[in-house]
């Protein structure tokens, strides 16, 4: 490891404000899969990363490497673990009173990831650091998992989650070994956190079903709020990729489709792409009710509003024309990756994917029609994530061609 001094440090690890304290040092444990630690550089003191896949249960693990030799592990009450005191705040010295006085606060439970950075750009996390940001937005405080691209590039990679996301962090992140696969690649992943039964949408109203206290505006953060923030960071506004899993599949061509000036590139992996097909706009309303008694009226209202066609990427297709896509869905036959999962759960994942594969068969058939060239793959395989992490497998040399990332 380099014997050079640290002068700055980039600190991870914030709980957001709807997790509240209740996080505090759960985030913070060593993974039976393991970590590595990123070294240093002159620039930067710490680095935070994750990976290996927990098949399910959240891996969030930030091992810390200063450059001059010492790992260490940092917590505060809100996640991040601290040691070596002393040496901390001999470089805290070292650094000056501008850096101490960005730096102490943080090290006292003070807004750390979270905060607004105080120059545009700002040093980051280099040499595919993890790190967790807390992102201001109109629904409030939202988590994002940033890895930071490789060799600093400026491109990202937009990752969404399924129907079910959890409110402390992606599942790509934990079920999927996407860290590892981009890990070399000089492109940001971006993974939002939450978004459960939202379609990735703005909503016209909170659910009137379930109590719902925020309308969300899904759309809205992510492309306006989010990139915004992160172009703080050195992060381009305009070429980014976005990709997601089944309710983030359809949701990121729909994206695509009305923001073509920020996404270079989309795909679709078990998305549910053609929700206005006779019929299926039930379900979706059957799928958002039992995730979450949340209410799709509140949502896109009746069917026939124009919101519903707004939202469905086979109706928004020309949008899509000279937009390099992918588009994938398995043949409902179960696999051995469908194995751990246990039989109930297969059959419900046998059932949704055998929409997800009907779905984009239309898809396929609509632009095919239309003279707008997309690569749509029918694989072996349910609905469930050992299936789309090899999805965004097949995916990545597509997407690095798109942003320039090799």
């Amino acid at each position: 490891m380099s014997s050079s001094r640290a002068t700055g440090c980039c600190i991870s690890g914030t709980a957001s404000a709807a997790d509240g304290k209740g996080r505090a040092a759960a985030d913070v444990r060593r993974s039976a899969a393991g970590v590595r630690p990123v070294r240093g550089s002159p620039a930067f003191g710490a680095l935070f990363v994750s990976s290996g896949n927990t098949a399910g249960t959240r891996n969030p693990v930030r091992w810390v490497a200063y450059s001059d030799g010492h790992d260490t592990e940092l917590t505060t009450g809100y996640g991040v673990r601290v040691g070596n005191r002393r040496a901390w705040s001999a470089r805290l010295r070292r650094a000056g009173a501008v850096v101490a006085a960005v730096a102490l606060p943080m090290l006292t439970g003070g807004a750390m990831a979270g905060a607004v950075p105080i120059a545009a750009p700002v040093l980051r996390a280099p040499a595919g650091g993890f790190q967790e940001l807390v992102v201001p937005s109109e629904m409030g405080p939202i988590e994002v998992q940033v890895q930071w691209a490789a060799r600093g590039g400026r491109s990202a990679l937009y990752v969404l989650d399924g129907l079910r996301a959890p409110h402390d962090h992606s599942q790509w992140t934990t079920d999927t070994d996407v860290l590892r696969q981009f890990a070399a690649d000089d492109v940001t992943l971006v993974f939002p956190v939450g978004g459960h039964s939202s379609f990735y949408a703005d909503w016209y109203r909170p659910s009137s079903t379930n109590g719902q206290a925020t309308t969300y505006k899904w759309e809205t953060f992510l492309t306006r709020e989010l990139p915004a923030y992160l172009a703080r960071y050195g992060v381009s506004r305009t070429n980014n990729a976005i990709v997601g899993a089944s309710m983030g599949g359809g949701a990121a061509l729909t994206l695509a489709a009305h923001h073509r000036d920020q996404f270079t590139f989309a795909g679709s992996f078990s998305g549910f792409v053609n929700p206005t097909f006779p019929l299926w706009n039930e379900a979706v309303r059957a799928a958002l009710w039992d995730e979450g008694r949340f209410n799709v009226d509140d949502m896109w209202g009746p069917a026939g509003d124009p919101a519903w066609h707004r939202n469905d990427p086979t109706a928004q297709a020309e949008l899509l024309r000279g937009l390099p896509m992918y588009v994938s869905a398995g043949n409902g036959l179960p696999g051995a990756p469908d194995v751990p999962y246990g039989l109930g759960n297969t059959v419900n994942a046998v059932a949704l994917e055998s929409m997800a594969a009907a779905a984009a068969g239309i898809f396929r058939d609509r632009v095919a029609a239309l003279g707008i060239p997309a690569r749509v793959d029918i694989v072996a395989g349910t609905h469930t994530w050992p299936y789309w992490g090899q999805a965004i497998a097949t995916a990545r040399p597509m997407i690095l061609d798109a942003l320039g990332a090799r």
